[in-house]
């Protein structure tokens, strides 16, 4: 993304700038549709907008509990309970965090020693290898393979070493829209249990599955006690500015994780933790049927994209599709998609930030269907200039 860095620390000399802030400028500057970040163009519900503007005027203005306020934690424990069967205890259990990426930062930085290794899934979300960098461990990474991206047991195996401190897991999956499968989290359980691992799960698109159920891996037999569960209200309500997120433990991994987090926010959001405790509680049927909406756009999008001559690969969750260009361009994804707002007036993510393996991700463009039907028709209607 850049060069060199003046007095950057060597950890983070790759990792000076985010693709998404430099498309997201691309798309203000050009007047493009902006098919790139992860976020929404429509709030979610009143309901939980009144209730943080309720809780301003109630004068919950200061700073809260550094857990994050009860009335939160317990709406996060019962929708644990609810959706999963799950029991944790609002008191030692649940941890409110400045988003899901500051729980996932608290997460790396609080459990790993210098060199310790962690391994996730390739592509995988930035931040992940930027947080891994922060925390002084190395990333290993075990390939998802298109089409389907499905991955091979044995690259998991070999992925282990006795310097493996967790396995970071992403589901539904950030950039691929991949949800992965109840036989694919046993194999991962059956790593994590065998090598005395910790698996930590993001797991914030866990309500926008299309196809499937979401399957959370500490309901798998042995993985409660040693696995972290990540999650927000960012994507679930589309409020993403909110930064409201948490994590689920039990009491010895959430202690762990707080004596890192609270050293980065402290705390944040008061008046948004009781807007979204409220959501949690009573929002169950907005999270359905935006799950319906949003299938709908994957498929118009995806039908645009096909038209347009791409090769769409399979998405059954989140808010995106990836596709492969290599019929359209012999470009790299990086020139192609600095070019797309000349040629047509869109903006989308090179999915070769998301790789270690260059040829991997050579070929692949991801684009974002989570925008109000007017815009997203009009982005269609755009794709087809190429």
């Amino acid at each position: 993304m850049t060069g060199h860095v003046p007095y950057l620390n060597s950890r983070l000399q790759s990792h000076a700038g985010t693709i998404f802030a430099e498309m997201s400028a691309l798309a203000a500057k050009t007047g493009s549709i902006n098919l790139g970040q992860g976020f929404p163009d429509v709030d979610g519900p009143d309901l939980i907008k009144r209730a943080a503007i309720r809780a301003i005027e109630d004068g919950h203005n200061q700073y809260p509990p550094g857990n994050g306020i009860i009335e939160l934690r317990a709406a996060i424990a019962a929708h644990q309970k609810r959706f999963y069967g799950l029991d944790f205890d609002p008191e030692s259990e649940v941890l409110v965090t400045a988003g899901a990426t500051e729980a996932i930062a608290a997460c790396l930085l609080g459990l790993c020693e210098i060199g310790d290794e962690v391994v996730m899934f390739e592509p995988y979300y930035d931040a992940y290898a930027a947080c891994t960098a922060m925390a002084g461990a190395q990333r290993r990474v075990v390939a998802l393979n298109a089409p389907d991206w499905s991955f091979e047991p044995l690259a998991l195996e070999d992925a282990i070493s006795d310097r493996t401190r967790l396995i970071l897991v992403n589901t539904p999956h950030n950039p691929t829209g991949k949800v992965f499968s109840l036989a694919e989290l046993e194999v991962i359980a059956d790593v994590c249990r065998r090598h005395d691992l910790i698996a930590v799960t993001d797991e914030v698109y866990e309500h926008l599955v299309y196809e499937s159920a979401h399957v959370s891996l500490a309901t798998l037999p042995g993985m409660a006690e040693r696995t972290i569960t990540i999650s927000s209200a960012a994507k679930t309500f589309s409020f993403t500015g909110w930064k409201v997120g948490w994590v689920c433990a039990i009491p010895e991994l959430i202690t762990a994780v707080r004596a890192a987090k609270q050293y980065l926010t402290y705390v944040n959001g008061a008046p948004f933790q009781y807007a979204i405790a409220e959501g949690l509680n009573e929002c169950d049927q907005y999270v359905v049927e935006e799950a319906r909406i949003l299938r709908h756009k994957r498929d118009r999008l995806a039908q645009g994209l096909d038209a347009a001559g791409f090769r769409v690969l399979d998405s059954h969750g989140t808010f995106f599709l990836t596709t492969d260009i290599s019929a359209l361009s012999e470009e790299d994804p990086y020139t192609f998609c600095r070019a797309l707002p000349e040629r047509c007036g869109l903006v989308a993510i090179p999915s070769s930030v998301f790789y270690d393996d260059e040829v991997a991700g050579r070929h692949l463009v991801r684009w974002m269907f989570s925008k109000r039907s007017e815009v997203l028709e009009e982005a269609i209607t755009r794709l087809a200039r190429l």
